[in-house]
């Protein structure tokens, strides 16, 4: 029987400098997809999931993102004295419980691996999760839940993949596959941005993990790669072929990349035509700016530029 995944990482340290100057004084996860902050789709998905301890590696300038999940009395006691009573369960219904969260400092930029290798003393001896906020992902069941399901059935480390057109696979950290089950890739080796030529697939990674605590040592011990970063990839790699099984998974949903202007914005149309409350008025609307009726959003045809920096 394969342990329980109880804890979530979230690196959410970057300076989101893509957004500037939008997060001159906010933090890239708090850009909202229609009315919720992107790090509060990642919570959900992760509570979705079974998790039980959520754990934010953090930098300057991220108080308001600590603030969010946290009450905010002023606010509710106005919203109470309006009447306001949904408004005040929109606020609070999803928080995590008192104790359920914990932050610490990503202190220097060096990269997604450094910031997973941060967080090793609040995750201890036991097999966790990472999410990249954003990576945004839209589907009838939670990414994150899907893998939890996979894995329970395999063990091991398992990493959300999707397949990118070859001309790409330099953005991406590429699994080299050795044989498939369904959504299930047992992979061989993992290959940080190769060139289209020395891909040994076109299977990328996306910010999805579910990995054994052994990446801790090796994340300590690996210098940097690509980038000039501590690549989460690099360690990764190592630890294909150990006692522990590695697989990549097919997720069913459609993933955005909110670390991209267009990503982001192709995101927001989505989720708002998703939502029965707004899908109607935002097609006149995209009408009126002249799109076509049944355009639909297709986020994996334009792959982007996967980011390894938390």
């Amino acid at each position: 029987m394969t342990a329980p995944v109880r804890k979530a990482v979230f690196p959410v340290a970057g300076l989101g400098t893509r957004f500037l100057p939008a997060t001159k004084a906010m933090p890239k996860e708090m850009l909202p997809v229609v009315d919720k902050p992107l790090i509060q789709y990642a919570v959900e998905e992760a509570q979705a999931a079974g998790i039980e301890h959520f754990i934010f590696v953090t930098g300057r300038g991220k108080s308001a993102l600590e603030d969010h999940f946290d009450h905010s009395f002023e606010l509710e006691a106005t919203l109470r004295e309006r009447g306001k009573t949904a408004e005040v369960v929109a606020i609070n219904s999803w928080m995590p419980k008192p104790g359920q969260l914990s932050y610490t400092r990503q202190q220097r930029p060096l990269g997604l691996g450094h910031a997973v290798w941060c967080a090793r003393d609040l995750v201890g001896d036991e097999p966790f999760a990472v999410l990249l906020a954003d990576d945004l992902i839209l589907g009838a069941t939670p990414c994150l839940k899907q893998m939890v399901e996979a894995r329970a059935k395999v063990g091991g480390n398992l990493i959300a993949v999707m397949d990118v057109p070859r001309a790409h696979t330099k953005r991406y950290g590429i699994l080299d596959a050795a044989a498939e089950q369904g959504p299930l890739v047992r992979g061989k080796g993992v290959v940080e941005k190769p060139a289209p030529e020395d891909a040994p697939s076109t299977l990328a990674g996306i910010g999805r993990y579910i990995l054994e605590p052994e990446v801790f040592e090796h994340l300590g011990q690996i210098g940097r790669g690509a980038g000039n970063e501590i690549q989460l990839t690099d360690a990764l790699a190592r630890m294909i072929g150990g006692k522990t099984g590695f697989h990549g998974f097919r997720f069913e949903g459609r993933r955005f990349d909110c670390g991209d202007k267009l990503g982001f914005l192709e995101a927001t149309i989505a989720y708002a035509l998703a939502r029965p409350d707004l899908a109607g008025d935002l097609r006149r609307i995209l009408r009126e700016h002249g799109a076509a009726e049944t355009a639909e959003p297709a986020s994996d045809a334009r792959p982007k530029r996967r980011r390894h920096s938390s």
